[in-house]
């Protein structure tokens, strides 16, 4: 087993698990989006790592190339990704906007103290 080359993956369970413990143990509305950026973040890492193959060439096929068995990486994670990282960002903006929201009608973004404040009426 080769640890080094291992590494990426050490990195996405490392980010993967931080993203996930901050959405768990944090009742602050906006640590919450920090952490789902962080897990979102590590999941991309994941895939563009998956996608990537040693020694392998952009699947660009024009004369005087490699040829017959070239290796190729696959460049469909890397699209997909694009498109993720595109959707995170919107996903993060109407977050946002609803913590704001909140934050006008209860005036706070504490989780805990907006159910205190709905148990109240």
């Amino acid at each position: 087993m080769d640890i080094p080359g291992l590494f990426n993956y050490w990195i996405v369970i490392f980010l993967m698990m931080t993203g996930f413990y901050v959405v768990i143990a944090r009742g602050n509305l906006v640590k919450k989006i920090v952490g789902l950026n962080i897990f979102q973040t590590s999941v991309f890492i994941l895939y563009i790592s998956m996608g990537k193959v040693e020694d392998g060439t952009a699947p660009i096929v024009i004369e005087g190339a490699k040829g017959v068995g070239a290796v190729y990486s696959n460049p469909l994670p890397h699209v997909l990704i694009l498109t993720a990282i595109v959707v995170g960002i919107a996903t993060t903006a109407l977050g946002l906007a609803l913590i704001v929201r909140i934050k006008e009608a209860y005036g706070t973004v504490e989780e805990d103290d907006i159910f205190a404040q709905d148990e109240a009426e």
